[in-house]
């Protein structure tokens, strides 16, 4: 299978570069999988097409701004406006990070990216803060500008990220973060922190649209996966099944596994917000093999699961996503789900409808 047959066109009009004032206001393309056909909806006529006995689920995950500018050894502090952060870049000895995972608290060590990758070393030393209030060793060196940095200690390491960090936009939005994206770039259901990325399906729901769905007595439940590279990290070689996903941090807790497994027990469908969740709970559903008396085991792991076309879906029967980039393991998954040329053929329509493209733009409900 090529990664190349996961195609489509673009222009580049149609990838939202703001988000709407109304999260509600979003356009949502309904997809009958097994007809193809579409309809063009709004995201408030969500909850009305969900079944009284469809099991609902969240990813709760929150964004922490997890991009950094600062400047390598040897490097002399420059003033630079904080409006302005691409400038830095551009500077002698400017470095930006984007922390991807933890992975250990003592010491306090983190997957990251770097810029400029080739030019930052193991036993480069980096500083954040123009008072270098957060300090940062080069541990380790990975592939495609990946590194392992371990950061000195400080009294409180996420009270100094939240001051000096930036909100991680995806690239192919094209201008710096601001002040309103901390808000907005956040589902209103977001609580475990560790996300460089929002769970971008989540996006849309207000309280209103929250509150239909309870007012129709429609079970809901949550999970966790921190979104990483996992999630956005391109697809570099020519066919499908040779891809390899970074692992993402995920937890299920007791109550969500007697959720979904009281629901799939019953034949009840599961509706999954956003491919993290179909990859936390396909994972999650992959690991406690055939002879388990439950479909999921509660507790936490690290999500690898890469789904494409083939793939045999244990857990989720329904699917909420936003349009992702073409040749990206996002639209592969879709794809593994709705059927490769049905769902292409639904992004065609998109694409000719003039709908609003990645993390800031419209949905896809997928049945």
């Amino acid at each position: 299978m090529l990664v190349s047959d996961f195609y489509y066109l673009l222009p580049d009009a149609l990838i939202a570069q703001e988000p709407l004032a109304d999260r509600a206001a979003s356009r949502m393309l309904h997809l009958d999988r097994a007809t193809g056909s579409v309809r063009d909806l709004l995201f408030r006529d969500f909850p009305d097409l969900l079944r009284p006995d469809d099991l609902v689920v969240f990813n709760n995950t929150r964004v922490f701004p997890a991009r950094l500018y600062g400047r390598r050894s040897g490097a002399k502090a420059q003033p630079v406006s904080p409006h302005n952060p691409a400038a830095r870049r551009f500077l002698a000895g400017r470095v930006e990070v984007l922390l991807t995972r933890q992975l250990s608290q003592e010491p306090n060590e983190w997957e990251c990216l770097v810029r400029p990758g080739r030019k930052i070393g193991v036993g480069e030393k980096l500083f954040f803060g123009d008072h270098t209030e957060l300090q940062a060793e080069v541990v380790a060196r990975g592939s495609f500008g990946e590194r392992r940095i371990r950061f000195s200690p400080v009294t409180d390491f996420f009270a100094s990220i939240e001051q000096l960090g930036h909100v991680p936009l995806p690239p192919y939005i094209a201008r710096t973060d601001r002040p309103g994206d901390r808000e907005r770039y956040q589902t209103i259901y977001a609580r475990e922190r560790g996300s460089v990325a929002a769970p971008t399906a989540g996006l849309h729901f207000t309280p209103e649209v929250l509150a239909r769905i309870r007012e129709r007595g429609i079970e809901t439940a949550e999970v966790t996966l921190h979104v990483g590279l996992g999630t956005f990290q391109p697809v570099r070689v020519e066919r499908v099944e040779e891809h390899k996903l970074h692992r993402e941090s995920y937890h299920i807790s007791v109550e969500a596994a007697a959720s979904i497994n009281r629901a799939l027990d019953r034949g009840r469908r599961v509706v999954a917000v956003g491919t993290t969740t179909v990859r936390t709970l396909e994972h999650a559903a992959s690991q406690g093999g055939q002879v388990q008396a439950s479909r999921l085991q509660a507790g936490s792991g690290e999500a690898d699961i890469f789904i494409y076309p083939g793939y045999e879906f244990r857990v989720v029967g329904a699917l909420l996503t936003n349009f992702h980039l073409p040749q990206s393991t996002l639209l592969i998954l879709v794809c593994a789900l709705g059927g490769k040329d049905v769902v292409l053929r639904a992004y065609q329509h998109a694409v000719e409808q003039r709908y609003r493209f990645y993390s800031y733009g419209d949905c896809m409900f997928m049945e």
